[in-house]
Protein backbone atom coordinates (compact mmCIF):
# COMPACT_ATOMS: atom_id res chain seq x y z
CA UNK A 1 0.00 0.00 0.00
CA UNK A 2 0.86 3.66 -0.67
CA UNK A 3 0.58 4.92 2.72
CA UNK A 4 0.58 9.07 3.77
CA UNK A 5 2.09 8.74 7.49
CA UNK A 6 1.69 11.52 9.64
CA UNK A 7 4.04 11.72 12.62
CA UNK A 8 6.51 8.90 11.67
CA UNK A 9 9.57 10.60 13.81
CA UNK A 10 7.60 10.70 17.35
CA UNK A 11 7.63 8.07 19.55
CA UNK A 12 5.70 5.92 18.37
CA UNK A 13 5.54 7.22 14.71
CA UNK A 14 9.31 5.80 14.82
CA UNK A 15 8.69 2.54 15.59
CA UNK A 16 5.53 2.18 13.58
CA UNK A 17 6.32 3.87 10.06
CA UNK A 18 9.21 1.69 9.85
CA UNK A 19 7.63 -1.68 10.96
CA UNK A 20 4.87 -1.10 8.06
CA UNK A 21 7.94 -0.36 5.54
CA UNK A 22 9.11 -3.83 6.54
CA UNK A 23 5.48 -4.56 5.70
CA UNK A 24 6.58 -4.20 2.19
CA UNK A 25 4.18 -0.97 2.11
CA UNK A 26 5.31 2.71 0.44
CA UNK A 27 5.64 5.06 3.61
CA UNK A 28 5.62 8.31 3.18
CA UNK A 29 6.45 10.19 6.78
CA UNK A 30 4.85 13.78 7.34
CA UNK A 31 6.37 15.36 10.21
CA UNK A 32 7.88 19.05 10.67
CA UNK A 33 11.02 16.76 11.29
CA UNK A 34 12.70 14.07 9.15
CA UNK A 35 12.78 10.45 10.38
CA UNK A 36 15.49 10.13 8.46
CA UNK A 37 14.74 6.34 7.74
CA UNK A 38 15.88 4.46 4.67
CA UNK A 39 12.89 2.67 4.01
CA UNK A 40 10.71 6.01 4.61
CA UNK A 41 10.37 8.68 2.53
CA UNK A 42 10.31 12.24 4.61
CA UNK A 43 7.76 15.26 3.50
CA UNK A 44 8.04 18.28 5.66
CA UNK A 45 4.52 19.04 6.10
CA UNK A 46 2.96 21.71 8.26
CA UNK A 47 -0.69 20.03 9.07
CA UNK A 48 -2.13 22.84 10.99
CA UNK A 49 -1.80 24.68 7.57
CA UNK A 50 -5.00 22.85 4.86
CA UNK A 51 -3.23 23.85 2.03
CA UNK A 52 -0.29 22.41 2.76
CA UNK A 53 -1.65 19.16 4.13
CA UNK A 54 -3.57 18.75 1.13
CA UNK A 55 -1.27 19.76 -1.26
CA UNK A 56 0.83 16.66 0.39
CA UNK A 57 -1.60 14.66 0.06
CA UNK A 58 -2.18 14.93 -3.58
CA UNK A 59 1.17 14.87 -4.33
CA UNK A 60 4.02 12.73 -5.34
CA UNK A 61 5.77 10.32 -2.83
CA UNK A 62 9.39 9.77 -4.10
CA UNK A 63 11.02 10.77 -7.23
CA UNK A 64 10.56 7.07 -8.92
CA UNK A 65 7.09 8.52 -9.35
CA UNK A 66 7.74 10.90 -11.99
CA UNK A 67 8.21 7.87 -14.44
CA UNK A 68 4.05 7.89 -13.67
CA UNK A 69 2.42 10.15 -16.25
CA UNK A 70 -0.64 9.71 -14.02
CA UNK A 71 -1.40 11.14 -10.53
CA UNK A 72 -1.09 8.16 -8.03
CA UNK A 73 -3.65 8.06 -5.12
CA UNK A 74 -2.74 7.32 -1.34
CA UNK A 75 -4.10 3.89 -0.67
CA UNK A 76 -4.47 4.84 3.37
CA UNK A 77 -3.72 7.74 5.76
CA UNK A 78 -2.18 7.04 9.41
CA UNK A 79 -2.83 10.22 11.21
CA UNK A 80 -0.37 10.12 14.41
CA UNK A 81 0.95 13.35 14.68
CA UNK A 82 0.16 15.57 17.69
CA UNK A 83 1.03 17.67 20.74
CA UNK A 84 1.29 14.01 22.36
CA UNK A 85 0.62 15.14 26.06
CA UNK A 86 -0.37 18.15 28.15
CA UNK A 87 2.20 20.50 29.27
CA UNK A 88 4.48 20.78 26.25
CA UNK A 89 3.35 23.91 25.19
CA UNK A 90 0.11 25.79 26.40
CA UNK A 91 -3.12 24.46 26.45
CA UNK A 92 -4.66 26.92 23.99
CA UNK A 93 -1.87 25.35 21.13
CA UNK A 94 -2.05 21.73 22.30
CA UNK A 95 -5.52 22.12 21.52
CA UNK A 96 -5.83 23.90 18.52
CA UNK A 97 -2.69 22.58 17.11
CA UNK A 98 -4.29 18.67 17.61
CA UNK A 99 -7.65 19.55 16.35
CA UNK A 100 -6.56 21.61 13.47
CA UNK A 101 -4.21 19.24 12.43
CA UNK A 102 -7.01 15.83 12.12
CA UNK A 103 -9.36 17.95 10.56
CA UNK A 104 -7.25 19.08 7.67
CA UNK A 105 -5.69 15.21 6.88
CA UNK A 106 -9.30 13.51 7.07
CA UNK A 107 -10.84 16.45 5.10
CA UNK A 108 -8.45 16.25 2.63
CA UNK A 109 -8.24 12.31 2.65
CA UNK A 110 -11.71 11.97 2.53
CA UNK A 111 -12.44 14.61 -0.47
CA UNK A 112 -9.17 12.84 -2.54
CA UNK A 113 -11.03 9.27 -2.13
CA UNK A 114 -8.22 8.09 0.11
CA UNK A 115 -10.45 4.73 0.85
CA UNK A 116 -8.45 3.98 4.63
CA UNK A 117 -8.10 5.78 7.68
CA UNK A 118 -6.32 5.39 10.55
CA UNK A 119 -6.04 8.03 13.46
CA UNK A 120 -4.56 7.74 16.70
CA UNK A 121 -6.96 8.78 19.08
CA UNK A 122 -5.96 8.11 23.20
CA UNK A 123 -6.53 6.30 26.42
CA UNK A 124 -6.72 9.75 28.12
CA UNK A 125 -10.17 10.26 26.32
CA UNK A 126 -11.86 8.45 29.18
CA UNK A 127 -10.66 11.30 31.53
CA UNK A 128 -8.61 8.56 34.11
CA UNK A 129 -4.82 9.67 32.80
CA UNK A 130 -4.63 13.38 32.88
CA UNK A 131 -7.66 14.20 35.70
CA UNK A 132 -7.15 16.54 38.66
CA UNK A 133 -6.56 13.83 41.92
CA UNK A 134 -7.87 10.00 41.25
CA UNK A 135 -10.51 9.60 39.29
CA UNK A 136 -11.55 6.16 39.06
CA UNK A 137 -12.88 4.22 36.00
CA UNK A 138 -17.15 4.12 35.96
CA UNK A 139 -16.62 0.11 35.31
CA UNK A 140 -13.80 -2.21 34.72
CA UNK A 141 -12.63 -3.09 32.82
CA UNK A 142 -12.41 -0.20 30.84
CA UNK A 143 -14.02 -0.79 27.28
CA UNK A 144 -15.15 1.68 24.14
CA UNK A 145 -18.18 1.87 25.85
CA UNK A 146 -16.52 4.05 28.59
CA UNK A 147 -17.60 7.39 28.58
CA UNK A 148 -14.87 9.61 27.47
CA UNK A 149 -15.60 13.01 29.70
CA UNK A 150 -11.72 14.42 29.83
CA UNK A 151 -10.92 17.55 31.55
CA UNK A 152 -7.55 18.35 30.24
CA UNK A 153 -6.56 19.98 26.70
CA UNK A 154 -4.85 17.08 25.22
CA UNK A 155 -7.56 14.73 25.93
CA UNK A 156 -10.26 17.34 24.93
CA UNK A 157 -8.52 17.57 21.63
CA UNK A 158 -8.58 13.55 21.08
CA UNK A 159 -12.69 13.25 21.58
CA UNK A 160 -12.66 16.18 19.23
CA UNK A 161 -10.95 14.24 17.33
CA UNK A 162 -12.82 11.56 17.36
CA UNK A 163 -15.78 13.46 16.65
CA UNK A 164 -14.44 14.96 13.40
CA UNK A 165 -13.55 11.66 12.31
CA UNK A 166 -16.94 10.30 12.84
CA UNK A 167 -18.52 13.08 10.71
CA UNK A 168 -16.06 12.84 7.88
CA UNK A 169 -16.94 8.97 8.03
CA UNK A 170 -20.89 9.71 7.95
CA UNK A 171 -20.38 11.95 5.01
CA UNK A 172 -18.37 9.74 2.72
CA UNK A 173 -18.51 6.11 4.15
CA UNK A 174 -14.53 5.80 3.91
CA UNK A 175 -13.43 3.98 6.62
CA UNK A 176 -11.74 5.54 9.57
CA UNK A 177 -10.55 3.77 12.54
CA UNK A 178 -9.37 5.23 15.56
CA UNK A 179 -6.84 3.90 18.04
CA UNK A 180 -7.42 4.50 22.30
CA UNK A 181 -3.54 3.94 22.40
CA UNK A 182 -2.21 3.36 25.79
CA UNK A 183 0.90 4.65 27.16
CA UNK A 184 3.18 3.76 24.61
CA UNK A 185 6.53 1.93 25.68
CA UNK A 186 9.70 1.02 23.41
CA UNK A 187 11.54 -2.07 24.34
CA UNK A 188 14.54 -0.50 26.06
CA UNK A 189 11.94 0.96 28.58
CA UNK A 190 11.15 -1.80 29.83
CA UNK A 191 14.63 -2.03 31.39
CA UNK A 192 14.66 1.54 32.47
CA UNK A 193 11.55 2.32 33.22
CA UNK A 194 9.67 -1.21 34.49
CA UNK A 195 11.19 -2.02 37.78
CA UNK A 196 9.33 0.51 40.25
CA UNK A 197 6.12 -0.42 38.41
CA UNK A 198 6.37 -3.89 39.73
CA UNK A 199 6.82 -3.52 42.89
CA UNK A 200 4.64 -0.01 43.39
CA UNK A 201 1.57 -0.29 41.57
CA UNK A 202 0.13 3.14 42.12
CA UNK A 203 2.66 4.40 39.73
CA UNK A 204 0.12 2.98 37.02
CA UNK A 205 -2.82 4.00 38.43
CA UNK A 206 -3.25 7.32 35.50
CA UNK A 207 -2.81 4.49 33.11
CA UNK A 208 -5.14 1.83 34.20
CA UNK A 209 -2.30 -0.35 34.75
CA UNK A 210 -1.73 -0.68 30.36
CA UNK A 211 0.69 -0.32 28.37
CA UNK A 212 0.96 -0.93 24.35
CA UNK A 213 4.60 -2.15 23.22
CA UNK A 214 5.63 -0.28 20.06
CA UNK A 215 6.07 -3.27 18.13
CA UNK A 216 2.14 -4.41 19.11
CA UNK A 217 1.10 -1.12 17.89
CA UNK A 218 2.89 -1.75 14.55
CA UNK A 219 0.74 -4.93 14.22
CA UNK A 220 -2.15 -3.47 15.26
CA UNK A 221 -2.25 -0.39 12.50
CA UNK A 222 -1.45 -2.91 9.84
CA UNK A 223 -4.36 -5.20 11.38
CA UNK A 224 -6.68 -2.13 10.52
CA UNK A 225 -4.83 -1.91 7.33
CA UNK A 226 -5.91 -4.96 6.43
CA UNK A 227 -9.68 -5.00 7.33
CA UNK A 228 -11.79 -3.44 5.30
CA UNK A 229 -15.58 -2.58 5.55
CA UNK A 230 -15.76 -1.47 8.86
CA UNK A 231 -17.35 1.98 8.71
CA UNK A 232 -16.03 3.95 11.61
CA UNK A 233 -14.46 2.14 14.88
CA UNK A 234 -12.59 3.13 17.85
CA UNK A 235 -10.61 0.78 19.51
CA UNK A 236 -8.50 0.35 22.96
CA UNK A 237 -5.14 -0.48 22.32
CA UNK A 238 -2.93 -2.27 24.61
CA UNK A 239 -1.28 -4.99 25.80
CA UNK A 240 -2.59 -8.47 27.38
CA UNK A 241 -1.55 -8.10 31.02
CA UNK A 242 -0.75 -5.08 33.09
CA UNK A 243 2.07 -3.66 33.72
CA UNK A 244 2.55 -4.34 37.41
CA UNK A 245 3.52 -7.57 39.22
CA UNK A 246 0.37 -7.40 41.27
CA UNK A 247 -2.12 -9.80 40.36
CA UNK A 248 -5.28 -8.17 38.47
CA UNK A 249 -7.62 -8.76 41.93
CA UNK A 250 -4.53 -7.51 43.97
CA UNK A 251 -4.94 -4.44 42.34
CA UNK A 252 -9.13 -4.27 41.71
CA UNK A 253 -8.92 -4.93 45.34
CA UNK A 254 -6.59 -1.73 46.21
CA UNK A 255 -7.37 0.79 43.89
CA UNK A 256 -11.02 -0.55 42.49
CA UNK A 257 -13.25 -1.57 45.64
CA UNK A 258 -17.10 -0.37 45.08
CA UNK A 259 -16.34 0.05 40.83
CA UNK A 260 -18.42 -2.45 38.95
CA UNK A 261 -16.61 -5.07 37.61
CA UNK A 262 -18.70 -6.74 34.32
CA UNK A 263 -17.17 -9.73 33.80
CA UNK A 264 -14.67 -12.36 35.21
CA UNK A 265 -11.14 -11.65 34.58
CA UNK A 266 -7.69 -13.14 34.42
CA UNK A 267 -5.05 -13.43 36.84
CA UNK A 268 -2.92 -10.73 34.96
CA UNK A 269 -5.43 -9.74 32.37
CA UNK A 270 -5.00 -5.38 31.40
CA UNK A 271 -7.98 -3.26 32.68
CA UNK A 272 -7.64 -1.61 29.55
CA UNK A 273 -10.26 -4.22 27.45
CA UNK A 274 -8.56 -5.24 24.14
CA UNK A 275 -11.63 -7.52 23.35
CA UNK A 276 -12.90 -5.07 20.51
CA UNK A 277 -9.79 -5.50 18.96
CA UNK A 278 -8.67 -8.93 19.09
CA UNK A 279 -12.74 -9.77 17.45
CA UNK A 280 -12.75 -7.38 14.93
CA UNK A 281 -9.04 -7.04 13.89
CA UNK A 282 -7.55 -10.58 14.97
CA UNK A 283 -5.09 -8.24 16.87
CA UNK A 284 -2.89 -10.65 19.31
CA UNK A 285 -0.32 -8.31 21.49
CA UNK A 286 2.67 -11.02 21.09
CA UNK A 287 5.30 -8.84 23.86
CA UNK A 288 5.36 -7.80 27.72
CA UNK A 289 7.91 -6.78 29.67
CA UNK A 290 7.70 -10.64 31.59
CA UNK A 291 9.84 -11.47 28.16
CA UNK A 292 12.50 -8.79 29.57
CA UNK A 293 12.05 -8.74 33.34
CA UNK A 294 11.54 -10.97 36.22
CA UNK A 295 7.75 -11.08 37.57
CA UNK A 296 8.35 -10.72 41.90
CA UNK A 297 5.72 -11.95 41.98
CA UNK A 298 5.75 -14.64 40.27
CA UNK A 299 4.79 -18.05 42.86
CA UNK A 300 2.74 -15.99 44.81
CA UNK A 301 -1.27 -17.34 45.10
Amino acid sequence: MRIFFTGGSGKAGRHVAPFLADQGHQVTNADLVPLDHPGVSDLRVDLTDAGETWSALAGMATFEELEHTEALRYDAVVHFAAVPRILLTSDAATYATNVLSTYHVLEAATRLGIPKIVFASSETTYGICFARGERKPLHVPVDEEHPTVPEDAYAMSKVAGEVTARSFQARTGTDVYGLRINNVIEPHEYAEMFPPFLTDPGRRRRNVFAYIDTRDLGQMVQRCLETDGLGYQVFNVANADMSTAATTEQVREQFYDGVEVRREMGRDETFYAIDKARELLGFEPQHSWRDVLDDPGAGEG
